[in-house]
């Protein structure tokens, strides 16, 4: 089936590198569905991508029509809630558990929101991905790729290689690598080996 007539979608956990895959899809030359409601900030001084119908798609799937050969941002949990009048092709981020907590507690905390216990939250995350994961192999309209955040950012070169041809070679792979900003990978376990540097062209 033509990647026009279906709807791409970045997802995964928060706090789990859903923002730059948009970002390097939209630069890679893939129109990004966002309304910008929710603006650039110190978490994500390149934007959130985000779309607000994506919260109410249970309720009201009408905007998915005009997201065909696009992509859209959307939250993990709410993956269950796409119709199967539709074809998706899903770009699920990965993350070193405790890097994602921590930025989201970093996040949170600046909100002024509540935090959650660590461990409580890994085992909220785990069991989600695990149902989810038993889920994805039985939504025949769905095509699945998972890339590691952390993958991504020390070896930019294969991860998207592997999401270009993921999305039939459409987006630019040196326009999508240009997207990658190491500056603003800020919450990590262990420091990325010295004089690391992003290829200045990749197709």
């Amino acid at each position: 089936m033509s990647m026009t007539s279906e709807i791409i979608i970045a997802s995964g956990l928060p706090r789990s590198g859903t923002s730059l895959m948009m970002q390097m899809l939209h630069q890679g030359g893939i129109p990004a569905v966002t309304d910008e409601i929710r603006t650039a900030d110190t978490d994500n001084p390149r934007g959130y991508y985000e779309f607000e119908s994506v919260k109410k798609t249970k309720e009201d799937p009408s905007w998915l029509p005009d997201a065909r050969g696009k992509v859209v941002k959307m939250v993990s949990s709410l993956l269950y809630d796409l119709p199967v009048t539709e074809t998706y092709r899903i770009i699920f981020m990965r993350r070193d558990i405790d890097e994602m907590l921590e930025s989201q507690e970093k996040m949170l905390a600046r909100l002024s929101r509540t935090v959650a216990p660590r461990d409580q939250m890994k085992k909220s995350f785990s069991i989600h991905l695990d149902r989810l994961f038993h889920w994805f192999p039985t939504q025949p309209h769905i095509k699945l790729l998972e890339v590691n955040y952390n993958d991504l950012l020390s070896t930019p070169e294969s991860e998207i290689c592997r999401v270009a041809e993921f999305l039939d070679h459409v987006p630019s792979k040196t326009l999508m690598c240009a997207a990658i900003d190491l500056s603003l990978y800020r919450n990590r376990r262990e420091t990325p080996a010295q004089g690391l540097v992003l290829p200045a062209k990749v197709d």
